[in-house]
């Protein structure tokens, strides 16, 4: 299938993504809760089974070393995060959970996981996971439920990781393939990289090692309006940054959603320039949407507002851009 036949099937039905590239970790224990709780800036001790939530696990300067969706199971905390912050989050795993108190199991090569997305989305997992449409509608982001599928136990979580409607299924690896051949069945094609690259950018979901790293501050990358920091729960790494910023200051920084307004699309690391020829950021992704045009994610400085008209420069080119602002009345 087509990258523009791909797109349409995600606006006008569905499509599913292998995902299994991230990295899925259970941790155990009755202090598992606790300990994650003391490493990430949400609150997962407030969690109960079937709840989950995103957070960030953060540097002691409070930058960010990873990003994680956490799902509270019945004895346990499944996280997972991106492949590219992986090498961090284990690190810190090793260095601030004590296996004896909770111990932790990399999961990776025994779950798959693949996300399906789109209008129909809710629809499609209901028919091929023989799940009622409503206990998935009732799902909160990152609730999840457990379910049979065939001789395996899977996991279904609600994820809003783009403006479309989406959930994840987290399968044990010898049931892929009839995972697989039930999307085969319902008519659902699988989604490439590419498309997967454009809705991300359209909804301006960061992504760790391409729109932020371990020299991003939380803030910088719209985790408050992403729902993944507690300014209510007890110390954790990296907190007095992320409260500091929050109760007595700002970051003078965003990650922006950005159109371009000419072409060619400006690469990663583009500089942004104002009228003066002052840098006042940089790109971070960049795609070509066949809705849009061309849409991109930057850094850009806090002053700036929505309509403004910069240019983006680069060894070889340069093109206009302009700042967007999202559907809620905020600018990323």
């Amino acid at each position: 299938m087509s990258e523009m036949n791909e797109y349409s099937a995600l606006h006008n039905g569905a499509l599913y993504f292998d995902r299994s590239d991230r990295i899925r970790m259970r941790i155990s224990g009755q202090k598992a809760a606790e300990l994650v709780t003391g490493m990430v800036t949400n609150d997962v001790s407030a969690l109960v089974p079937g709840e989950g939530q995103y957070a960030a696990a953060l540097t002691p300067k409070g930058k960010i070393v990873a990003d994680l969706r956490i799902f509270a199971l019945e004895d346990s905390l499944l996280i997972d995060t991106s492949a590219a912050a992986a090498t961090g989050w284990k690190e810190m795993v090793r260095k601030y959970i004590n296996p004896r108190l909770a111990p932790y199991h990399d999961l990776t090569s025994e779950l798959g996981d693949f996300g399906v997305f789109g209008r129909s989305a809710r629809s499609v997992v209901s028919r091929v996971m023989d799940v009622d449409d409503k206990d998935l509608a009732a799902l909160a982001p990152y609730g999840h439920i457990s379910r049979p599928f065939r001789n395996v136990t899977v996991i279904i979580a609600r994820v809003p990781e783009m403006d479309l409607e989406g959930f994840d299924i987290l399968i044990p690896s010898e049931a892929v393939g009839l995972l697989k051949g039930g999307f085969q069945s319902a008519g659902i094609a699988p989604g490439g990289k590419d498309t997967w690259e454009i809705a991300r950018i359209e909804s301006g979901r960061p992504q760790w090692g391409t729109d932020m790293d371990d020299s991003t501050l939380p803030q910088e990358a719209n985790f408050d309006e992403l729902g993944a920091i507690s300014y209510t729960k007890g110390c954790y790494i990296g907190q007095e940054t992320v409260a500091r910023v929050h109760f007595r200051g700002h970051v003078n920084r965003f990650l922006r959603r950005i159109r371009f307004v000419t072409r060619p699309a400006p690469p990663k690391g583009a500089e942004l320039v104002d009228e003066t020829g002052k840098v006042i950021g940089d790109i971070r992704s960049a795609a070509l949407s066949p809705r849009f045009g061309g849409v991109a994610l930057g850094m850009v400085r806090r002053e700036i507002p929505p309509g403004t008209t910069l240019q983006a420069r680069w060894d070889g080119g340069e093109c206009s851009v302009q700042i967007e602002q999202n559907e809620k009345g905020a600018t990323v």
